[in-house]
């Protein structure tokens, strides 16, 4: 692939002549919006609850799956949001980011915003920088990893693991805003228990309300996990010397996987199934992700650049194939 930048300059040219790099404030407020309205319905069924979840513990796991969704759709839209995909301002687009981030998830947008938005874009599978590609010990690196204990438990652990991302995200989003005494940020985040699950287990038997409690944090877990899992590992990575001289078209499309699949793979995803096409234009709206992946596709084929794209499962069976090799 060539080294020089005006490979990319010419794709984002023809991109940006579609207007497919417009930030969309109007349909961005209505999945906010909708995402609001959700959680409306939420407490009217808590209120509710005698004559609309009875006291089956079946009814309790279905209101755990309704609020995964929403939870999950709240990650998404956090996610875009930091990415000023939705407004140009970027003070704006923290303060939007709160109601999803720090209340609804209990997570921080600051943590997020440093992690992912600086180090992980900026320096995509790079060890020295992006601490994602350093997960399992390292196993995805070229060094791989060297506990012992990890080689002989390896599938267990590693798979096991995307039961607890969520509350994994969680502790990481404290520890970074109280090292950073960031309080405001803390005292949002801290609102999550008493108006989330307060209210779920103030309205709701002991037992419905756990059933809620853990169907919501397993099963939003694994939708994250197995989502965020396919974007790089088991891509190429590079040393911080190397990766410093391929150019930004080139380290983002080599260090990145894009998901073969529809409008509902592209939903399920939330628009992470086009992962080569967001690292290239991480400001392009999730909507448009999927039309800026039929030009980016016709452009390296044209070009010779090799694009790396997979079936779902396929990049799982990579992925498990690294772990062996671990």
């Amino acid at each position: 692939m060539s080294k020089n930048s005006y490979d990319f300059d010419e794709l984002k040219s023809e991109v940006r002549s579609l207007g497919l790099l417009e930030r969309v404030p109007v349909r961005g407020s209505i999945e906010m919006i909708a995402i609001v309205l959700s959680m409306a319905f939420v407490y009217f069924i808590l209120f509710y609850h005698n004559s609309m979840l009875g006291s089956s513990l079946l009814s309790a796991i279905s209101l755990g799956l309704f609020m995964t969704l929403i939870f999950t759709r709240a990650v998404f839209v956090s996610h875009d949001i930091l990415h000023t995909q939705y407004f140009k301002n970027k003070r704006l687009s923290f303060k939007l980011s709160y109601p999803f981030s720090a209340i609804i998830l209990s997570n921080s947008s600051s943590w997020w915003d440093f992690k992912h938005n600086v180090n992980h874009h900026t320096w995509c599978n790079i060890p020295q920088k992006d601490v994602d590609i350093l997960a399992f010990d390292g196993a995805f690196t070229e060094n791989k990893g060297n506990k012992k204990w990890l080689r002989k438990s390896k599938y267990l652990v590693f798979w096991g693991a995307m039961f607890f991302m969520y509350p994994a995200f969680i502790v990481q989003s404290y520890n970074f805003v109280i090292k950073r005494k960031k309080w405001g940020e803390l005292g949002l985040m801290l609102l999550h228990w008493p108006i989330i699950w307060g209210s779920v287990f103030y309205f709701l038997p002991l037992t419905q309300a756990l059933a809620v409690y853990l169907t919501l944090n397993f099963t939003l877990s694994v939708w994250l996990a197995f989502g965020f899992i396919t974007n790089h590992l088991g891509c190429e990575v590079f040393d911080k010397e190397v990766g410093e001289k391929l150019s930004w078209m080139e380290l983002q499309m080599r260090t990145s996987r894009s998901l073969k699949g529809g409008k509902f793979v592209h939903w399920f995803y939330g628009g992470l199934n086009t992962q080569i096409e967001h690292h290239l234009f991480p400001k392009a709206p999730r909507f448009n992700l999927l039309k800026i992946q039929k030009m980016t596709k016709e452009f390296a084929q044209k070009n010779g650049i090799n694009y790396f794209e997979t079936t779902p499962l396929q990049a799982y069976v990579q992925i498990n194939n690294v772990l062996k090799a671990y």
